[in-house]
């Protein structure tokens, strides 16, 4: 694995370690166990608070991997340094709370085999964990339909899911890595840039992959994805020169997206009895939503705020169940 020389068609797996001590054995020997046998394994420690541990935990595997220890920089430094390090002609992201089926690389680097070849490939995966979705399928959740375009992913017809990815290196490097302004929707906006740039991106629908969803928590989390989503949107409409209905439909899009943010900050807000902050944010999310349940949550605010903001609560059990893959999916961190 360490030897000098690299054979072709190497695939340079890419995981990000932050305080992940705890699962990162299960998900280094999913890859150790890889029939594919091309592999180079590149673990980055992104400042971790349970170093020591997670040392401890990976000895076993030192032979097989690149180890590389940072400063807390979030997770798309954390993917860049990867892959500027890895020698692979294709590079493979994987979480390290989640693991790949023996069969995953072989059957993912079948797609390449494809006329005209695709650039980026991605496949279906199991839902695992203490969620009601356990044991469902990934693209349950996050479907794809159609072919992956700049177009269908900006509306996410498709989504790609970044632990069950493959992409080429060069093409990354070529669409700018990933931006590490972001922490949140990171890879929603780098696979957009990919596409925008003509990159091929394919995909099968057999589950190779396991997604691990924890349970906890999720207000603020919410929030953070929402506002790290319409960032994105905001900063690739600055910067991209598109076709008019492309440039209506990112406007849209963004529209949608800063209306969702104000939703769940209005929520939020509703929680910590910040009342009149979570008046105004449901204000602005109703003058797109324009629903009947905003306005009586309106009207919540004004005569009975305690109450609606039980019903703030009871809501917020609602996205327990609903949202933990979403939220993994655009690329939090815990």
């Amino acid at each position: 694995m360490n030897s000098p020389d690299v054979a072709p068609e190497t695939v340079s797996v890419i995981i990000p370690a932050y305080n992940a001590a705890q699962y990162i054995n299960e998900t280094l020997s999913s890859v150790v166990r890889q029939s594919y046998p091309k592999v180079e394994i590149i673990v980055i420690n992104d400042g971790s608070s349970d170093t020591p541990i997670l040392k401890e935990v990976i000895t076993p595997f030192l032979e097989r991997i690149v180890y590389v220890e940072q400063e807390n920089r979030g997770p798309s430094a954390a993917r860049n340094v990867g892959i500027l390090r890895s020698r692979g002609e294709y590079v493979a992201f994987l979480d390290s709370d989640d693991f790949w089926l023996p069969e995953y690389l072989a059957f993912q680097m079948e797609l390449f085999q494809q006329s005209p070849p695709p650039d980026v490939v991605y496949t279906d995966g199991l839902i695992i964990g203490d969620t009601p979705f356990s044991d469902q399928r990934v693209m349950k959740i996050r479907p794809s339909s159609g072919t992956p375009t700049f177009e269908s992913l900006l509306v996410e017809k498709c989504q790609v899911p970044t632990s069950g990815t493959v992409a080429r290196k060069r093409v990354l490097i070529e669409a700018g890595l990933f931006d590490e302004g972001f922490s949140r929707a990171e890879d929603y906006d780098l696979w957009l840039r990919v596409a925008y740039r003509g990159g091929r991106i394919a995909y099968q629908r057999r589950v190779l992959w396991g997604s691990r969803v924890r349970s906890g928590s999720l207000s603020s989390h919410i929030t953070a994805m929402s506002a790290g989503r319409a960032q994105v949107l905001i900063k690739l409409d600055k910067t991209l020169r598109l076709d008019p209905g492309v440039r209506s439909i990112l406007q849209d899009t963004i529209t949608r997206a800063k209306a969702y943010f104000e939703l769940e900050h209005g929520r939020q807000k509703i929680l910590e009895r910040r009342f009149e902050e979570a008046r105004g944010s449901l204000v602005k999310a109703n003058a797109y939503f324009r629903s009947k349940k905003l306005r009586l949550a309106l009207l919540g605010l004004k005569v009975a705020p305690n109450l609606t903001r039980w019903a703030a609560k009871a809501w917020e059990k609602l996205l327990l169940v609903t949202l933990p893959l979403r939220l993994k999916g655009l690329g939090s961190q815990d």
